[in-house]
């Protein structure tokens, strides 16, 4: 939890709904709300050229969205859309804005988790120039392990599915669902009622 609701709640927050595949924000959009996930998924993704999806990044119950954007006037670069049925808390931006400089916790937790996801997003980029599929795999899988405080083999469930994998370290399905039973085989992971346990 970035904010805690009673507090987004107390300034005029106001809950939105959003049906799975409903957008939240348009890529090109300026951005206007601080917005925070209470209950579902969403991801945040652009398209290339061709039309192949690519996401950025996947967010769950008590996750901002794209708040990065209120400290800047630049336009959002992706879209985020929801990927389950999702209840999202939405703040205009002047309102959250002061909220950040009332409150010196907030802003502590806004910067934890700005600094969180431009770690991911520096291991992410190092991890594309790589060739081996295995290898960004294993990096996604390893950074999404790492939160965890079970760190033996198996212990850990990865939370996405083998098409948000491939979206998120730049590999085609196939590849990606040809490269974990290759791990599956090596024993890096183990595949259990179709789930990656790693």
């Amino acid at each position: 939890m970035v904010i805690k609701e009673e507090i987004l709640h107390s300034v005029g927050a106001i809950t939105r709904h959003y049906q799975p595949s409903e957008v939240i924000f348009n890529e090109g959009d300026i951005p206007k709300y601080y917005y925070q996930i209470v209950h579902g998924e969403a991801k945040l993704n652009n398209y290339t050229d061709d039309g192949k999806e690519v996401i950025q990044t996947l967010l769950e119950d008590g996750q901002s969205i794209g708040e990065s954007l209120l400290f800047l006037d630049k336009l959002y670069p992706v879209n985020a859309v929801a990927i389950t049925k999702c209840s999202v808390l939405r703040l205009p931006k002047a309102i959250f804005l002061d909220l950040i400089k009332l409150y010196p916790e907030i802003s502590f937790n806004m910067n934890k988790t700005l600094s969180q996801r431009l770690y991911f997003k520096l291991i992410m980029a190092q991890n594309l120039s790589s060739q081996n599929p295995a290898a960004k795999l294993k990096v996604l899988m390893d950074y999404l392990k790492s939160f965890q405080k079970e760190q033996s083999p198996y212990s850990f469930m990865i939370p996405l599915t083998r098409q948000q994998m491939a979206s998120l370290t730049g590999l085609c399905v196939e590849t990606a669902i040809r490269t974990i039973k290759v791990m599956e085989k090596k024993k890096i992971v183990k595949i259990k009622d179709r789930k990656i346990l790693y």
